[in-house]
């Protein structure tokens, strides 16, 4: 299986940039064949197509599924397993985030929450404990984000993402809003407050 010279450039830079972001240069060059692969590939596709030995494909193989990114697939008469990639990049997007989540963040997250319950008496301590209170806030905010992106279909994901900068005016006019209805508030609160009307007294006219 000889790759062609466009999908042969694609998968040796994913090898490349994943070794930077973490991910075992092997292990990207698979991922990276299988996405751009218009059928699923078994082992021995692989091996053949990267130049890498069975057991290096396996071992990758092994990875990719720890991280939900392949899926295994049995063809008809063949008792060998193929391997695609998911289809929607944005199910990938999905997945990724949440495994980098569960491997990464929450760890992180248990930590600061560990150290939050502690009651420091040195100096240092306190003010390291006021540090770590403003990074479980940020981390809990993001991963809350992330749990609503989860929840979004893909067409409704790529519609927020093309929002863009129409997110920050619309969270600006929100803003100014909320500041135009508080100030009304306020303003009605400090507002004196008229004196009854005096009470009426009787016509001596009118008295019966």
């Amino acid at each position: 299986m000889n790759l062609a010279p466009l999908t042969q450039r694609f998968v040796l830079h994913f090898g490349e940039m994943g070794s930077r972001w973490g991910i075992n240069r092997t292990v990207g060059q698979i991922y990276a064949l299988l996405y751009v692969s218009p059928r699923a590939l078994n082992a021995d596709d692989i091996g053949e197509a990267l130049a890498f030995s069975r057991s290096n494909v396996s071992m990758g193989l092994k990875e990719l599924q720890s991280w939900n990114l392949v899926r295994l697939q049995h063809l008809p008469n063949d008792r060998r397993e193929y391997f695609q990639a998911p289809e929607d990049v944005w199910a990938i997007f999905r997945t990724l985030a949440e495994e980098r989540r569960k491997r990464e963040i929450d760890p992180t997250l248990s930590m600061l929450r560990d150290a939050l319950m502690e009651q420091p008496s040195a100096p240092d301590d306190i003010h390291a404990q006021a540090r770590m209170k403003q990074m479980h806030d940020l981390i809990e905010l993001m991963t809350g984000w992330l749990a609503d992106v989860q929840k979004m279909d893909s067409a409704t994901l790529v519609s927020l993402m093309k929002m863009g900068a129409k997110v920050q005016k619309l969270l600006e006019v929100k803003d100014k809003v909320s500041s135009k209805v508080k100030a009304g508030l306020t303003g009605r609160a400090a507002a004196p407050r008229l004196a009854a009307p005096p009470a009426a007294i009787p016509d001596e006219n009118n008295r019966s």
